[in-house]
């Protein structure tokens, strides 16, 4: 008798044991599905951890997924205040925790994907390709091998161990690595000590343009109030315009609203300087401290440190042997990149979307959460979330149910293109305007419509 199961009966492998790679695990759970759940980290939500001190701009109502909430309702879990808002830290100790604690078995740790492939066939072969499991290596903390077969893999790893380097061309700037001892790329936590002893005192220069820079920004700023000598060079690769520091009091999302404008009172406080139009290429030692240089030549004074906040990007290293439809610019699925592309508009809201946008030539195979986004920065947890309810369906087979999305995105305030690229004004529409509203019902994969105001 052959007790080798058959493709359907195999594990949908979800790489990364996270908020919207455990919302997989539950909806598949939900669909009668066994999934299993391979995180490289020793607990749930080890990148989320990581920045446990960070508060999130979404309350407790959107980022929890339903379908894990049902699964953690039995066991006495209790829901969170909805209107309140986590930290990393609260987001994995009450909520991603619990949830890994339920699937039990189903997730396992120290668990690290090397490469994801069809069993016997490299990217090359085509006979036979759709009718062979995947196969998923692995390699555990104790520096051993596995291999995983499964019928489908979710990857859902995200894009934390990657953030993007200071150089303005995508590679790291000339001494960049050199001076790896004085650039930091995460949002500095100032509760710790040690850390604070790092910044207090010193000409810190924080380069980006988003959240987490607004983040690092308000942050410096409280420091700079308690600590003389603190402050931060702001540099910014473009102008400042309406839009920069974001929706204001016309987001959504008011926290998200707020932390910008904590952003601009820094600098009309003093306790920040901006330098615009700059694009790093070079960072120099100057005694104990860096000097940055940009590609047209201009020099800053030196600085003591310097917090690189410029993106993160999906790593794509152990899915060299599937194949994948990625926009060659955002490293985005191919259908999904028009709709979140940053040169085209800046808007908070993004279409929802599922099984129709996240797949690719190879079937069976999907890019969820933070890393279906590429290089893009608008991801929500919500739209994961939908993401993953969409493809779970779709593997068990309701196609209808997969194309089905219901879901009302909070507006970002902030309308009309990014800009050139050089004339950051040529595009920029009246940040109050608030024109970017979705449909509260789209169908996936019908084609997104047109919104208002050119987003």
């Amino acid at each position: 008798m052959n007790n080798v199961p058959t493709t359907d009966q195999l594990p949908v492998v979800v790489v990364g044991a996270g908020p919207v790679g455990l919302a997989a695990a539950a909806r598949l759970v939900e669909r009668g599905l066994e999934p299993l759940v391979v995180e490289a980290g020793p607990s749930a939500g080890t990148a989320v951890r990581d920045w446990a001190h960070v508060r999130l701009f979404s309350p407790w109502s959107e980022v929890i997924d339903p379908a894990a909430e049902k699964l953690l309702a039995p066991t006495g879990w209790v829901r969170p205040d909805g209107a309140a808002y986590p930290t990393g830290g609260d987001w994995a100790e009450r909520y991603l925790q619990p949830l890994a604690d339920v699937l039990g078995d189903k997730v396992r740790y120290g668990a690290t994907v090397t490469g994801v492939a069809r069993a016997g066939r490299d990217r090359i072969v085509d006979s036979g390709r759709d009718e062979q499991p995947f196969t998923v290596h692995i390699q555990t903390a104790d520096g051993g091998e596995e291999r995983i077969s499964a019928r489908a893999v979710i990857d859902a790893s995200g894009t934390w161990s990657t953030p993007s380097p200071l150089g303005a061309n995508g590679l790291p700037a000339l001494g960049e690595k050199t001076a790896a001892d004085r650039i930091a790329y995460r949002v500095p936590d100032l509760g710790d000590p040690a850390v604070r002893a790092r910044y207090a005192g010193k000409r810190t220069a924080v380069v980006g343009s988003g959240a987490s820079a607004f983040t690092a920004l308000a942050a410096l700023a409280d420091l700079a109030k308690e600590e003389d000598g603190t402050h931060a060079v702001w540099i910014l690769r473009r102008g400042i315009t309406g839009s920069t520091f974001g929706g204001g009091e016309t987001d959504q999302l008011p926290a998200r609203g707020a932390l910008g404008l904590r952003a601009k009172a820094a600098v009309e406080e003093g306790h920040a300087s901006a330098v615009t139009g700059f694009r790093t290429q070079a960072v120099e030692r100057d005694d104990d401290r860096l000097v940055l240089v940009a590609e047209d030549g201009r020099r800053l004074d030196p600085v003591d440190e310097v917090i690189v906040l410029t993106g993160l990007r999906p790593d794509l290293s152990f899915l060299s042997e599937v194949r994948l439809g990625l926009d060659e610019r955002l490293q985005a699925p191919t259908a999904l990149a028009p709709l979140i592309d940053p040169n085209v508009h800046s808007c908070g809201t993004v279409y929802p979307h599922g099984v129709n946008e996240l797949s690719h030539p190879e079937k069976g195979i999907h890019l969820v959460g933070m890393k279906s986004y590429g290089r893009a920065p608008t991801f929500l947890a919500m739209t994961g979330y939908e993401q993953v309810r969409s493809i779970a369906a779709a593997i068990a087979g309701d196609r209808e149910a997969a194309e089905r999305v219901e879901l009302t995105l909070p507006e970002t305030g902030v309308c009309g293109g990014a800009g050139l690229f050089d004339e950051p004004d040529a595009t920029q529409a009246d940040p109050g305007g608030g024109c970017c509203a979705a449909p509260a019902t789209l169908q996936i994969g019908i084609g997104a419509p047109a919104a208002s105001g050119g987003c």
